[in-house]
């Protein structure tokens, strides 16, 4: 099994790459999506989290409004870690249960925002970094709902795309069309599907 660090900062397109890898016949896991169902009202997670961040971050049905919680963490860097220390411990263990299941031949995708600021990249075969310019990162995370302010408020705590590339095994450049996107993804999945390095 290969397991591989799919990552790039927010309005990358972290997403669409993984959707190109899963078409390919690779094992995708959104790492960020795993976390979000933790914050649904009577998962453990839940409870913790309440526990360190109170009921003011809940919305009316009762579960966690994840743009409160991201309004007081990523104001405070000391609260966004002990969230992260809390949300992590549960996600690798949910991982461990996800590698169980897959054939030894998988090329397991996994992606997340942070492997790199958090040095988790290195538990990884491989490191993926999806690259584009910060103006076409925002245009991407406003056309998504993000203000301004919360895009250049999440941009600021990820490493600069620039640094974040000089980590990587490999590079997909996604400032292009789909379809040059498409074409890097496939000759990455080969490479990756036949243990080449680069």
């Amino acid at each position: 099994m290969k397991k591989v660090a799919l990552t790039g900062n927010i309005g990358c397109g972290k997403s669409t790459v993984a959707k190109i890898f899963k078409e390919l016949g690779a094992f995708t896991v959104d790492a960020d999506k795993i976390i979000r169902n933790f914050y649904r009202k009577g998962h453990p997670v839940y409870q913790e989290v309440l526990k360190e961040f109170g009921r003011g971050i809940l919305d009316a049905e009762g579960n966690i409004d994840r743009k409160k919680l991201a309004d007081i963490v990523f104001k405070d860097r000391e609260k966004l870690r002990k969230l992260e220390e809390i949300t992590h411990r549960s996600l690798y263990k949910e991982l461990e249960e996800f590698y169980k299941k897959l054939p030894p031949s998988a090329v397991v995708i996994v992606e997340a925002s942070l492997f790199i600021e958090k040095g988790t990249y290195k538990n990884y075969d491989y490191t993926v970094v999806v690259y584009a310019p910060k103006e076409v990162c925002k245009k991407r995370a406003v056309s998504k709902g993000f203000s301004e302010e919360d895009f250049n408020r999440r941009w600021s705590l990820q490493m600069p795309i620039e640094e974040k590339v000089k980590f990587a095994d490999y590079v997909i450049d996604n400032s292009g069309s789909l379809e040059e996107t498409k074409k890097q993804v496939e000759e990455v999945f080969e490479k990756l599907s036949k243990g080449k390095e680069l």
